[in-house]
């Protein structure tokens, strides 16, 4: 077992489905204790079970990106239950819209995706600094998107704050580099969750043909990649987006 993050305390923020949970249950199996944080509370209490029913350990609270009071809350009672917060992974996200052109878009739509996808990163890694810069040591993850550094025609508003994403931890991770703790984004192309799902298949197919390899990622490899960002293994590397992408994005 790679038991780099063994004995360290993990929150995951969308754990209830897709890439949080593939993380949650996988930093679980590799010892660290995890605390599993959703809007979607039975469902972040069902991956909690299931890790738990595996010999894992772990918790659940709820938690809405949006709201910062929520946000404050919920770091906070994870900080005093598990004592440290060692990492964030932050797998909250919504497409909005797609499939049609910018000046279609409803801009209350607009910003519900910035809300989600921006806000909501920039409200958690405000929670989570103050605390990792007392102990000299964090780990933050924020799941950006392929589309954020080159844009998918017809989902405007999630290429949009994806990209934000991407800018705010450029700077979170040249302002931070010298205390011990990093701040690092992933851009995967298309992995095969139920938000790609429900997309149009045009838009699925649109984003697939332009991989190399022809395919989608998996939940297990995006776990992977972003178990080892997390770890102390990954300690000299912050403000990056790694890529995710099948070939797509090369440098």
């Amino acid at each position: 077992m790679d038991d780099k993050v063994a004995g360290q305390a993990m929150a995951v923020v969308g754990a209830a489905s897709g890439i949080g949970r593939a993380t949650a249950r996988l930093l679980a199996a590799r010892g660290a204790a995890v605390t599993c944080l959703d809007r979607d509370v039975v469902g972040a209490e069902r991956t909690a079970t299931e890790i738990g029913e595996a010999g894992g350990d772990a918790d659940a609270l709820e938690l809405e990106v949006t709201d910062e009071r929520s946000v404050a809350d919920g770091i906070g009672a994870v900080t005093s239950h598990r004592g440290q917060l060692h990492g964030l992974v932050n797998c909250a996200g919504t497409t909005g819209q797609t499939g049609i052109q910018s000046h279609e878009v409803d801009p209350a739509d607009f910003d519900l995706v910035y809300r989600i996808n921006l806000l909501g990163s920039f409200l958690l890694s405000c929670a989570v600094l103050p605390h990792m810069l007392e102990h000299d040591y964090g780990r933050i993850l924020h799941v950006a998107s392929i589309a954020g550094k080159e844009g998918n025609a017809g989902m405007v508003s999630y290429s949009a704050t994806k990209a934000g994403v991407i800018g705010m931890v450029k700077s979170q991770g040249k302002e931070y580099a010298q205390t011990g703790v990093t701040v690092n984004a992933l851009a995967p192309a298309v992995i095969r969750t139920a938000m790609v799902d429900a997309m149009p298949d045009e838009q699925v197919t649109y984003m697939t043909d332009r991989i190399p390899m022809r395919r989608t990622g998996t939940l297990d490899e995006a776990a992977a990649m972003i178990a080892w960002i997390v770890s102390p293994e990954a300690s000299f590397t912050t403000g990056f987006t790694f890529d995710l992408s099948g070939g797509r994005a090369v440098y």
